[in-house]
């Protein structure tokens, strides 16, 4: 019955990597065109990650009242509208095209947040047995979409040349077009009745809640933080060439993170969740510190691009432990933890950029890497600090299971004195 339900939402997460992937692809065409700086590009992805923040958490309300066909229907037509005032921007603001590039950004970001917020909870509300998969298959087609993105945006500029990016931007704005029809027509579950809805503030109560929404924000570190970084750090760090960095490497690493949530979806009920997710947190702390520390560029590089597999399940795990833990929470549960992850993704990247900045001798500490010049070793030192997210999620993820444990004695406890009390 919801075969076709669960394609469409394949199909929009493969939308939400073109909302958040396609822009910074297009970002020294846009330099060169408009003469915008470092610092003005740089804020598009900003406001990107800040409005699908901000649509996660207004919409959540709405979609709890109103059902969630109008929303994920809306999402659609956002993100269709906003890439077509991205691919008009130098038509309909001629005088300020920067404003229009911002204007652009916000709406279609807040399609994406509203795509982000709505795909999760349509597949979570799917009636069946196997939610980790279903979840961990899903995710999967947004490092789907990110490989296909940017492999044909390349293309299409190198077939067009670079001034005609509005077309390239054109043809890209038709698969939310299409998606948008499809949403129109698919079944949908129904929504858990405001009745038995949990509240938000029994949400914020519990301290179980409030790990899942640390875990999923350095969980989103962790993944973000690399896929940023990934081009850069081979650049500078590594002193390979761009090409190397944006197809070896940043293309490697989205197709370990989609093979990491695809073999999950097939053979995820073999393993329970959390210790896919406990596992994969161990290897992304190796792979953060062989990638910053390793005397060899191959190496790094390959450290790099396998971090992709041990973070594939973070993010999306963590949304299905929430989701199982509070079955009955609504949209609001999702919103929460879109914005955390969303969160530790503007974060994590942050973070790394401004050790680099302020510590980028951090790594000449060790005797193998004292010979590196300033430039390689300031990412690499930042790098390292990024440990430090992997290195929380793992230890998020021990509280978490402290919890369970804690609140299954518990219940344990409580099911004794009832059967005595029977007696």
């Amino acid at each position: 019955m919801y075969k076709s339900t669960i394609r469409a939402c394949y199909l929009g997460n493969f939308v939400g990597a073109l909302i958040c992937n396609l822009a910074p692809l297009l970002y020294i065409t846009f330099m060169g065109e408009f003469a915008l700086s470092f610092e003005q590009v740089g804020r598009l992805t900003l406001l990107n990650f800040f409005t699908q923040i901000v649509a996660d958490l207004a919409f959540s309300r709405p979609v709890d009242k109103y059902g969630i066909r109008p929303f994920i229907t809306l999402g659609h037509a956002l993100a269709f509208l906003g890439l077509l005032m991205l691919a008009f921007t130098p038509r309909l603001f001629p005088s300020n095209p920067y404003f229009g590039l911002m204007l652009a950004t916000v709406v279609y970001s807040c399609g994406g947040g509203l795509l982000e917020l709505l795909l999760s909870a349509i597949v979570q509300g799917i009636p069946n047995d196997s939610k980790e998969s279903a979840m961990s298959l899903l995710h999967s087609f947004y490092a789907w979409g990110f490989i296909v993105v940017v492999v044909g945006t390349t293309l299409m500029l190198h077939l067009f040349g670079r001034e005609n990016w509005p077309f390239v931007v054109l043809v890209w704005s038709v698969m939310p077009l299409v998606n948008f029809f499809n949403f129109l027509r698919v079944p949908i579950a129904p929504s858990v009745p405001e009745e038995h809805r949990t509240k938000i503030r029994t949400l914020f109560n519990s301290k179980y809640f409030l790990l899942v929404v640390f875990g999923i924000a350095v969980g989103g570190a962790t993944e973000v933080s690399m896929s940023q970084w990934t081009s850069a750090f081979v650049e500078s760090a590594l002193q390979l060439s761009k090409a190397v960095g944006d197809l070896a490497g940043l293309c490697l690493f989205a197709l370990f993170l989609g093979i990491g949530r695809a073999i999950y979806g097939k053979y995820g009920e073999r393993l329970p969740v959390w210790k896919a997710m406990f596992y994969g947190s161990l290897l992304c702390i190796l792979c953060y510190l062989v990638a910053s520390t390793s005397p060899w560029p191959m190496v790094s590089l390959f450290a790099c691009a396998l971090t992709g597999l041990g973070s594939s399940l973070l993010w999306p795990g963590s949304v299905v432990i929430g989701a199982r833990h509070f079955p009955f929470a609504g949209a609001s549960l999702f919103a929460m933890l879109a914005a955390a992850g969303d969160s530790g993704a503007s974060i994590g990247p942050w973070l790394i950029g401004l050790t680099a900045d302020v510590n980028p001798t951090l790594v000449k500490r060790l005797p193998w890497l004292q010979e590196l010049s300033a430039r390689e070793s300031a990412l690499r030192s930042g790098m390292l600090i990024g440990v430090l997210f992997p290195t929380l999620m793992a230890l998020t993820l021990l509280a978490i299971r402290h919890e369970e444990n804690k609140q299954e004695k518990s219940a344990a406890v409580l099911t004794l004195e009832e059967k005595g009390a029977a007696r």
